[in-house]
């Protein structure tokens, strides 16, 4: 039910809602108080807690899967089926979750949802260092990737409290919080393994959520949250709590109350105005985790191969050897883990470079389009020095293509479904991450080319499908309610750009 509010006139003749005038009017929005105080030292401590809880609850945890597998492999004496299953049951769990933390975030608000998930994600990590048996490991590692499926909403909340302008690039530097966290697990392994063995190392690395729990008890509610939830007050404290930490005024008059009381509902996803983009959005997120985690395990296949071409014409040798036979992770295994995670870094500073500059969609559309570029080039007999240069670029590219989703995703969605659209994007993800592995080792067996064919094919379907997105949030607030055509919050302000002004029934674009 849409309310007829009284339009007023701007200087270029355009009619807007009085509500949503300039904020040096008797009202203003939280998007007005959040643009008016900036970044400052408020958001400084956020990225700080949000990068821990990035580094700690998702990069640590997923790390631990490459570390754990051929540990437990040796000194349990698993099949390989069995260690391949330790890998799914984690990204079963996350895909399980994802949808329910973004409705718990929606309806009970973002910081609720992250600390149930964190504390969640702290108890099962720890006992998964006393499981007894393969069994039991196998379900608390399950659980742990249930708890590991929330962390997503703490991208959530920190958009909420970002201005504009710091927006992308804030989100986009949150992924060095991934690689540090990643970097950090394997020197950990490095310094635990040898000694106390692979259930102190479980333990050890869910410590760092602890501290986050703790820190968790600082953040304040999303004040967009609250302002949807009806809660006038809290948000005018939290709002003027960052106004005194930057040092900023806050807007005169009187904040807005948009409340709506149906928040996290699924159907609020498929509705006319967003139905397009939430299809276009899951099959981007699907094609991005199936491109990155299918690049990682073909690497690996790759290098112990030499090069393309000697997968395609070796014969496959059937030796007699004891199933039980197995390698543990040797120093330069751990090495090797480092400087994988070091291709991260360039996509996420040629993200960082062009995301303001040619926009969300562009930007997933070239990541996409470079990584399908580079597969297409493995065709070639190239040699060990141009495939490792060929398989950096394109894992750089699909990372930053990664990151720019995380941009996009919480700015196309309303506050009332930010979360739940947020969450259900990172389950699409998981079922993305847990088919990859037939395409890039059981298919690899088969033909070679046929699964780079996959993943080129699929990326550049995922390309086509990030220009066909109906709205690019480039420049833009984000939106408050999912009753008003999307972006009338960034009309009649002070700065929004020529071109870009609606009347009050406006188009997407």
């Amino acid at each position: 039910v849409r309310t007829e509010l009284e339009p007023i006139e701007l200087e270029d003749g355009a009619a807007v809602p009085k509500e949503f005038a300039n904020p040096t009017d008797d009202t203003f929005m939280v998007e007005d108080a959040v643009e008016a105080i900036g970044f400052g030292k408020f958001q400084w401590k956020l990225s700080v807690i949000t990068g821990l809880a990035w580094a700690s609850n998702y990069a640590m945890e997923m790390m631990i899967l490459s570390i754990l597998a051929p540990q437990l492999h040796c000194e349990w004496r698993l099949p390989s089926w069995q260690v391949a299953l330790l890998t799914s049951v984690v990204f079963v769990g996350m895909m399980s979750s994802s949808t329910l933390w973004g409705n718990i975030s929606d309806q009970y608000g973002r910081k609720t949802g992250l600390k149930i998930s964190v504390l969640w994600t702290l108890y099962y990590g720890i006992l998964s260092g006393f499981a007894p048996v393969y069994s039991w490991i196998l379900v608390l590692r399950g659980l742990v990737g249930f708890g590991i499926g929330g962390v997503p909403q703490s991208v959530t909340l920190y958009a909420e409290f970002l201005p504009m302008k710091a927006r992308a690039k804030c989100i986009l530097l949150i992924e060095v919080f991934w690689a540090i966290g990643t970097v950090f697990e394997v020197l950990l392994a490095v310094l635990v393994m040898p000694t106390l063995g692979w259930r102190w190392l479980l333990i050890l690395s869910a410590l760092p959520l602890l501290l986050f729990a703790v820190l968790c008890f600082w953040l304040p509610e999303s004040a967009r949250y609250d302002v949807l939830s009806g809660n006038q007050e809290k948000a005018i404290a939290t709002l003027k709590r960052i106004a005194t930490e930057n040092g900023a005024p806050m807007p005169l008059g009187k904040l807005i109350i948009s409340r709506q009381e149906d928040r996290g509902k699924m159907r609020d996803l498929f509705t006319p105005h967003f139905r397009w983009t939430t299809l276009l959005l899951w099959f981007i997120w699907f094609s991005n985790a199936f491109s990155y985690y299918g690049l990682v395990l073909l690497t690996t296949e790759f290098f112990q191969a030499g090069d393309v071409c000697s997968i395609s014409s070796r014969r496959k040798e059937v030796k007699a050897k004891c199933s039980l036979t197995c390698e543990y992770l040797t120093e330069e295994d751990y090495t090797d883990l480092l400087w994988t995670t070091l291709s991260e870094f360039p996509g996420v500073l040629v993200t960082l470079w062009i995301i303001d500059r040619i926009g969300r969609k562009k930007t997933m559309a070239l990541s996409f389009f470079v990584f399908s570029f580079c597969s297409l080039l493995l065709f070639l007999c190239v040699g060990r020095n141009v495939l490792t240069v060929l398989l950096f670029i394109a894992r750089a590219f699909i990372s930053g293509g990664f990151q720019a989703a995380y941009v996009y995703t919480p700015e196309v969605y309303p506050t009332a479904t930010r979360a739940l659209g947020l969450g259900t994007c990172s389950g699409m993800a998981r079922v993305g991450a847990l088919i990859t592995p037939f395409i890039a080792q059981v298919m690899l067996e088969s033909s070679v080319y046929l699964t780079l064919v996959v993943y080129s094919g699929c990326c550049l379907l995922a390309a086509v499908a990030s220009c066909f997105l109906p709205i690019e949030t480039k420049g833009r607030g984000l939106q408050e309610s999912s009753h008003r055509e999307w972006g009338q919050e960034m009309v009649g302000r002070g700065s929004h750009s020529p071109g870009v002004t609606r009347s009050n029934s406006g188009s997407q674009e």
